[in-house]
């Protein structure tokens, strides 16, 4: 048998449901049109609620915010955080500007930021503060020492040769002022939602564009930064929901990391791209929060990883709660034992 005349492979999936040729951006507006006040995102632990109208404007205004900051369409910024509000905004508001937003492992130490950074050659960087007994400003400073006498927005030091602004994740007016880095809340403020630059770069973008880089874990050599398009995860997340057979019902509740392809796109996108509602519990996994905002929101899905799902079993407190409302969900990250399954 000859291939000259092959036109398809011979084996393929099914391809009734056509691929989503829109950029990201595009898409969300007309989601966004179509849901208007319904909920698009509610993050428990910051006592946020979103509708897509005001998701959709606070989008906007970043993606004006970061385009008036002096950041091009094509330029790397990173986001170095837990779960929370601010991570989709930036999710949405860089596929917006056409910035390729850079996923930053929140457990990375110096040596490990060093790289990342600088091996995609990040120009910006929005970070939480701190968490837990993670400094991340500090550890900035201790990569970047210059930084403590720098301009906010005109970073420049030795080992960080590419990153010019640190914006940092706050509590508008709550907190001292962090020297060299500004406030997120400030960032957000130099935006305009109705800002006309916003749409204008929006229509020069195209779906095989990168979106957004990811790095492997690296546990056989350095980490690698995979590139990806709109296109690439727009349709993961829409087929993934398609399986879970997500509707503007749903509330997906996501315990899992944003950092990680499970938490931003078989996450948000997959919500996103249905007109489903994003639910975060709290910015890291926590059982009983989890089983807590499960029945506060009425969550139709839970995602997670199999030690999530068996912290959340075996909680002293889980007979306690009305889980009722969930009918699917994701497990991954590995295989699943079958006690946990049964259960």
């Amino acid at each position: 048998m000859t291939t000259a005349g092959l036109a398809q492979s011979i084996d393929r999936g099914a391809t009734e449901v056509p691929l989503i040729e829109q950029t990201i951006g595009d898409f969300f507006d007309a989601m966004a049109a179509r849901q208007g006040e319904r909920e698009a995102l509610v993050s428990a632990h910051q006592k946020r609620r979103y509708s897509y109208t005001k998701l959709q404007a606070e989008a906007n205004q970043l993606a004006s915010a970061l385009l008036r900051s002096g950041l091009a369409p094509g330029e790397r910024v990173g986001i170095w955080s837990h779960n929370n509000a601010e991570w989709v905004l930036m999710q949405l508001a860089t596929a917006k500007a056409g910035l390729i937003l850079v996923n930053i492992n929140p457990a990375y130490r110096t040596a490990e930021l060093e790289y990342a950074l600088n091996k995609v050659a990040c120009r910006a960087l929005v970070t939480m503060a701190r968490f837990k007994t993670s400094d991340y400003l500090g550890m900035l400073r201790e990569l970047a020492p210059e930084y403590a006498h720098a301009q906010a927005g005109q970073l420049a030091s030795a080992r960080l040769p590419h990153l010019r602004a640190v914006y940092w994740i706050d509590e508008a007016g709550v907190g001292v002022d962090e020297p060299g880095f500004q406030r997120f809340s400030q960032l957000m403020a130099s935006g305009d939602a109705a800002d006309p630059r916003v749409a204008e770069v929006q229509k020069t973008l195209k779906a095989s564009d990168p979106i957004n880089i990811q790095f492997t874990s690296g546990t056989t050599g350095f980490p690698k930064g995979a590139t990806l398009t709109h296109r690439n995860i727009l349709n993961n997340g829409f087929f993934i929901g398609e399986c879970m057979k997500l509707t503007p019902a749903d509330r997906l509740c996501v315990p899992v990391p944003l950092y990680h392809c499970f938490g931003m796109v078989l996450g948000n996108l997959a919500c996103i791209t249905h007109g489903s509602c994003i639910v975060y519990p709290n910015d890291g996994f926590e059982p009983l929060s989890v089983l807590q905002t499960v029945q506060a929101e009425k969550c139709t899905g839970l995602h997670g990883v199999p030690t999530m799902f068996i912290a959340e079993l075996d909680h002293p407190r889980f007979k306690e709660f009305d889980l009722s409302s969930l009918r699917t969900g994701i497990m991954a990250g590995s295989p699943c034992p079958t006690e946990v399954m049964k259960r």
